[in-house]
């Protein structure tokens, strides 16, 4: 099975969160011009696009991103699909849940808000009641389609210490369009930035088998 790309494209003017400098991708070495070589050079946040969140980004004395389990980056994950207009609640979650997992949440910031040039503040979140019961079934990782699990008048800094404080990994600005309700292998590598609160991530999913299929 073919592999599904959910990372957001990193490109000048891009949506960032509000107060982060604007991203910058600019070739500075150009063949065509008559330079030795090709060269980009680009300037961002490392919360920006498809990213991960590391402890420290919330918790005082957190751990930075090299900390991050290599075995986490990849296995298995579920996609869940959640209507609710404002956040992702704690009746959202599935009762069997299991220790481990990798869960990601498909809202409608993945058909609206990743398709405005704006940063919409009303974007879907993980509501601290939510997080909560994620942390307490010990998932390991979270993900969200927009820029924040947290939201961003409501929950922000408490769905991110109770996920982070928890032990969970953080990844936002998912592109979840194309990936429908199901299990999936993910695989998730963020940049290797040593102490750094955060990293931009690529991210792919592709479909597993479903159980007695040939």
């Amino acid at each position: 099975m073919e592999w599904i790309d959910i990372s957001t494209p990193l490109r000048s003017g891009m949506v960032v969160w509000p107060g982060d400098d604007p991203v910058w991708v600019e070739q500075t070495m150009s063949l065509e011009r008559g330079d030795e070589y090709n060269l980009t050079r680009l300037a961002m946040s490392a919360h920006t696009g498809t990213h991960m969140d590391a402890p420290r980004h919330f918790l005082s004395g957190g751990a930075g991103m090299e900390t991050m389990p290599p075995a986490l980056m990849s296995g298995p994950a579920r996609v869940i699909a959640v209507d609710d207009p404002v956040a992702v609640r704690a009746h959202h979650l599935p009762g069997n849940l299991e220790p481990g997992e990798r869960v990601l949440f498909r809202t409608r910031n993945s058909t609206v808000h990743q398709r405005s040039p704006r940063f919409a503040e009303d974007f879907v979140y993980v509501s601290r009641e939510a997080s909560a019961a994620l942390a307490g079934a010990g998932v390991a990782l979270v993900g969200i389609d927009y820029l924040s699990v947290g939201g961003f008048s409501t929950d922000l800094r408490e769905t991110h210490e109770t996920l982070l404080g928890a032990g969970i990994w953080v990844v936002e600005g998912l592109q979840l369009a194309a990936a429908a309700p199901g299990r999936y292998e993910l695989l998730c590598l963020p940049l290797l930035i040593p102490g750094a609160d955060g990293a931009p991530a690529r991210a792919l999913l592709r479909p597993l088998p479903r159980p007695g299929a040939a």
